[in-house]
């Protein structure tokens, strides 16, 4: 039988010990599976993301990655984060933000480092901007350096927490098409808050709120069905089918 690529078992965290963010929380992702996040804003979901980096450890349960503990799969794993701060008057150049992903992995040298880098702008269509300056692009553009800067390490697992907030319709299905041309490469977690990004992407759909449910693939994903299963339904009780132990 083959090793997922993340597995938990009746995980739970929190910051405080009468306040769990995370309770119970069963979830097992196939390599090479493709899925969609998605929850009400303090459902856990970002910390769900720490947990599988092994930036945070679990109360309770275990948390296993690539069949190993998360901080040893961690230089396995590409991230891109929420938020993102870079002073925009500070010169850093395109290639220098892609180039960050290669920190604290395996050595390599110089060239290798902006090989690896060139590469990671062209899977997300930027091919050419390494010499630009960060600051002189367009939020959508920043975002897809930041997808670059997830993928320059090759990793087998990429988590993406709201890659496509923030940015105008145009950005978000050209982040959208990126995300679909690395379908199948590796597996990919997707947090998103926004339909016509997460009904693009059906394969695996769960709600984070507190617990973790599966929600059913469909061929649709409208803006009723998104409020409903990211907050009213598990706030007022109602679970949704799949691993859950609440």
């Amino acid at each position: 039988m083959t090793t997922p690529a993340i597995e938990l078992s009746g995980v739970s965290v929190g910051y405080d010990a009468h306040c769990p963010v995370l309770q119970g929380v069963d979830m097992r992702v196939e390599r090479g599976a493709f899925v969609t996040i998605v929850g009400p804003n303090g459902g856990g979901k970002t910390t769900l993301f720490r947990l599988m980096l092994g930036l945070i450890r679990p109360t309770k349960g275990t948390v296993r990655v690539l069949g190993e503990d998360p901080a040893r799969a961690r230089e396995r794993i590409g991230y891109v984060p929420q938020h993102f701060s870079c002073d925009p008057l500070f010169p850093v150049r395109v290639e220098d933000v892609v180039r960050m992903g290669c920190l604290g992995g395996a050595r390599r040298t110089r060239q290798q480092a902006r090989e690896r880098a060139a590469e990671a702008l062209h899977a997300v269509g930027l091919d050419g901007l390494g010499p630009r300056w960060f600051n002189s692009l367009s939020g959508g553009q920043r975002q897809r350096v930041l997808i670059a800067r997830g993928l320059v390490t090759d990793p087998e697992i990429l988590l993406l927490d709201e890659p496509t907030s923030n940015v105008d319709a145009t950005a978000e299905d050209a982040i959208a098409r990126v995300l679909g041309g690395l379908r199948g490469r590796m597996t990919i977690l997707l947090v998103t808050h926004t339909a016509a990004v997460a009904s693009r992407f059906l394969d695996t759909i769960y709600c984070v709120n507190r617990s973790v449910h599966a929600h059913p693939a469909t061929d649709k994903l409208d803006e009723e069905l998104m409020r409903h299963i990211t907050g009213f339904a598990l706030a007022s009780g109602v679970a949704l089918g799949g691993p859950s132990d609440v």
